[in-house]
C-alpha cells in the first residue's frame, strides 16, 4: 500500500478528496500529508437546498493529526471558498475536521480523553505540543456538541446551589441534576434573574415533570422556583442547616471562651474542631475529652447539645412525625436563651414547610457539594478565572456528563 493511500484510510478520504503526496521531514521530526480536492466537483447550496454555490476562490489551511511513529503529522489542503445565493462566502466543509478548527477530528477525541484523564490544560497542551487557546477551543466546541446531543428526558429531582467564581463577592448559580449526579447549566449571579435564567435552560415540559428542588433558604433561589417549577416542592438541604447550627455552636463557643479568659482560665481553649466534628465511635479519645468538656455544665455544652439532638429529624419518614418532632427542639431551643440557636431556630420556623418536604422527597445538595472539590481544583489548574464562559465551560466538561467527543470518534 502506498503512503498515499494509507492516509487516505487512516482520514477516511472519499471523492472528492484525495492525498496528493506525504512529505517527510526527518530534521523537524515531521510528517506533512497534502490533501486535495477535485476542481470540477459541484457543490451544493445548503441554503436553498437546490441552487448550485459559486467557488469563490481557493484557500489553503492546515490541520494537526495524531502522531505517525512518534513525527508530528499535519494535512495541509487547499480548501474552496463557497459563495451562495444569499451572498454569504464560507469555506467548504472537510471530512477529516469540524469548520474552522485547527485539528483533526481524530486529535480532537485524543485532546478529550487526556483532558478527562489529566483535567489540566496547560499540561495536557505542553504534553501534545498544542498551544492553550487550541486546547480550550476543543473544550468549547465539547460542551456545545455535548449541549447540543442532551435529550428532553424527564428531570424529576434537581439542586440549586451557589459557587465562589471570583475574588470578592462573585457568585455563580449552579443547577444540578440530583438523580443522575450532573451538572445542568452554570449562570453568574445569585440574584432573582439569574436563578430564573439558570431554571429556564430545562425545557418547558422538563420543568413540569419537576417533582422537588433541593436549595438552601436564599429568597431569590426559593422565589424563582416558586414561579418556574409549579409542581415541584422546595427541600431545603440539611448540610445547609447543619452548616448554621454548627456555626451557631462556634458563636457561642466563642463568646463564651471570652468571658472565660478574662475571668481566668478557660477549659474551652483549643476545643474550636472538637464542637463541630463527628464523632462515631463514642469509645475514642475525642469522644472521651468531648464528654468531659459536656459534664462541665458550660453553656457551649447546652447548644452542642442541641445541635447534635436536631439531626434525628432527618431520620423521620413521616411528615406529621416530623412536624412534632420540630414543633418539640423548636419550643426547647427557643427556651435556651441562647441567642445564636434561638436566631437560627427563628429562620428554620420560617422554613418549615421545606424542611418538613425532606421526609417526602429525601433529596439533598449532596452532589453539589461533591463537586466542590472538582470546581475547586479546575479554578486552582486555571489560578482562577477572568472570563465567566471559561469557568462555565469547564464545569460543564468535567462535571456534566455530556456526550462530549466528535461524532467520527463515536462512531468507531
Amino acid at each position: 500500500m502506498k503512503d498515499t493511500q494509507l492516509y487516505e484510510h487512516l482520514l477516511g478520504l472519499r471523492s472528492p478528496w484525495s492525498v496528493s503526496r506525504v512529505e517527510l521531514e526527518l530534521d523537524r521530526n515531521r510528517i506533512t500529508v497534502h490533501v486535495e480536492c477535485d476542481k470540477g466537483v459541484v457543490w451544493g447550496d445548503p441554503e436553498t437546498g437546490c441552487d448550485r454555490a459559486h467557488v469563490h476562490g481557493w484557500v489553503q489551511r492546515e490541520w494537526r493529526h495524531l502522531d505517525t511513529c512518534q513525527f508530528e503529522t499535519r494535512i495541509v489542503a487547499e480548501v474552496p471558498r463557497l459563495k451562495y445565493k444569499s451572498g454569504r462566502v464560507e469555506d467548504a466543509a472537510v471530512p477529516w475536521a469540524e469548520r474552522y478548527s485547527r485539528i483533526t477530528l481524530m486529535m480532537e477525541a485524543f485532546v478529550v480523553r487526556l483532558l478527562q484523564a489529566a483535567s489540566n490544560i496547560s499540561r495536557v497542551a505542553s504534553l501534545i505540543k498544542l498551544d492553550w487557546h487550541t486546547v480550550n477551543a476543543v473544550i468549547a466546541r465539547a460542551v456545545e456538541r455535548g449541549l447540543a446531543r442532551r435529550t428532553q428526558e424527564p428531570v424529576r429531582n434537581l439542586g440549586l446551589d451557589e459557587k465562589s467564581f471570583a475574588r470578592g463577592h462573585n457568585y455563580a448559580s449552579v443547577l444540578t441534576d440530583v438523580d443522575r449526579s450532573r451538572v445542568w447549566e452554570v449562570t453568574p449571579g445569585r440574584k432573582l434573574e439569574d436563578a430564573q435564567r439558570v431554571l429556564s435552560s430545562l425545557s418547558p415540559e422538563q420543568r413540569a415533570g419537576v417533582r422537588a428542588i433541593a436549595m438552601d433558604m436564599w429568597p431569590a433561589y426559593m422565589s424563582a422556583a416558586g414561579t418556574l417549577l409549579v409542581n415541584a416542592d422546595i427541600v431545603h438541604d440539611k448540610f445547609h442547616v447543619c452548616k448554621y447550627l454548627n456555626d451557631a455552636v462556634d458563636q457561642v463557643r466563642r463568646a463564651e471562651h471570652k468571658r472565660l479568659r478574662a475571668q481566668g482560665e478557660s477549659p474551652l481553649t483549643g476545643t474550636k474542631y472538637d464542637w463541630l466534628r463527628a464523632v462515631p465511635d463514642k469509645r475514642c479519645a475525642q469522644a472521651v475529652a468531648l464528654r468531659h468538656l459536656y459534664q462541665a455544665n458550660l453553656k457551649t455544652s447546652r447548644a452542642w447539645s442541641l445541635k447534635e439532638s436536631f439531626a434525628a429529624f432527618w431520620d423521620y419518614r413521616y411528615p406529621k412525625s416530623a412536624q412534632a418532632f420540630f414543633d418539640a427542639w423548636t419550643t426547647r431551643a427557643m427556651r435556651s436563651r441562647i441567642e445564636p440557636i434561638k436566631t437560627v431556630t427563628k429562620m428554620l420556623r420560617r422554613h418549615r414547610d421545606g424542611l418538613i418536604n425532606y421526609t417526602k422527597h429525601r433529596i439533598t445538595n449532596a452532589a453539589a457539594e461533591g463537586f466542590n472539590s472538582i470546581i475547586q481544583t479546575i479554578k486552582a489548574n486555571a489560578r482562577g478565572f477572568r472570563s465567566f464562559d471559561n469557568f462555565r465551560i469547564r464545569i460543564l466538561f468535567f462535571c456534566g456528563k455530556l456526550d462530549l467527543m466528535p461524532a467520527s470518534a463515536r462512531s468507531h
